[in-house]
């Protein structure tokens, strides 16, 4: 069995100051809702990874997201997001135990954007039924329908993507090629990779 060490990192690198995303966006009138899927057995490991469903993002990030939400809003829609912040042994978890799955997932000694709490995985929902909109595929559906350049989806599918690409870019945040529902904010590169626990981040706020 694999082991993976935590990767070494440049001194200059700060540590992100991370929001409680659910408690951040409960004191806002904004129409964000959440559906955090490591929590539960709907990913794609079949498994729960975290022992409660929790958000956490970069304070930049949130604060983009509500712009984000309220540029939607205008247009009928809303965010629902399934996962912000992950620690870095869920990274090292996924890549050693789903190798047929590396195109679509973070090498830990990298480690990812959503450990560093740059990174959100998120959809669109519709503001009148409160249902998700469709997409050209699921989320965590690692195969072409989710990348960036999927052309097979319907046109509906494929407007709704472009949507939410459109909406996310104009606030600084960058698509994932491979996944349409992850987004980088900004300047990710600059924050260092974190392993802390949800429990050690409440301490921490």
């Amino acid at each position: 069995m694999n082991t993976y060490t935590f990767p070494a990192q440049d001194a200059h690198l700060s540590r992100t100051h991370l929001l409680d995303l659910m408690a951040f966006v409960a004191k806002q009138q904004v129409a964000v809702t959440f559906d955090i899927k490591y929590a539960g057995l709907d990913n794609f490991t079949g498994r729960q990874i975290y022992a409660e469903p929790r958000a956490f993002l970069m304070d930049a990030a949130a604060y983009a997201l509500l712009d984000v939400a309220r540029d939607l809003a205008v247009q009928g829609y809303g965010l629902h997001i399934f996962d912000a912040y992950r620690p870095w042994h869920v990274t090292a978890y996924f890549w050693q135990h789903f190798p047929d799955s590396h195109l679509y997932l973070a090498d830990p000694a990298d480690g990812s954007r959503h450990n560093r709490g740059c990174a959100v995985d998120l959809t669109l929902y519709d503001l009148k039924t409160g249902h998700e909109v469709e997409m050209p595929s699921a989320y965590d559906e690692f195969n072409e329908k989710s990348h960036l350049n999927y052309a097979g989806g319907s046109a509906t599918q494929n407007h709704a993507r472009a949507i939410l690409q459109t909406a996310m870019l104009t606030h600084d945040f960058s698509p994932h090629p491979h996944e349409w529902w992850h987004f980088d904010y900004m300047g990710w590169e600059n924050f260092a990779v974190r392993d802390d626990s949800f429990d050690q981040l409440d301490a921490l706020l």
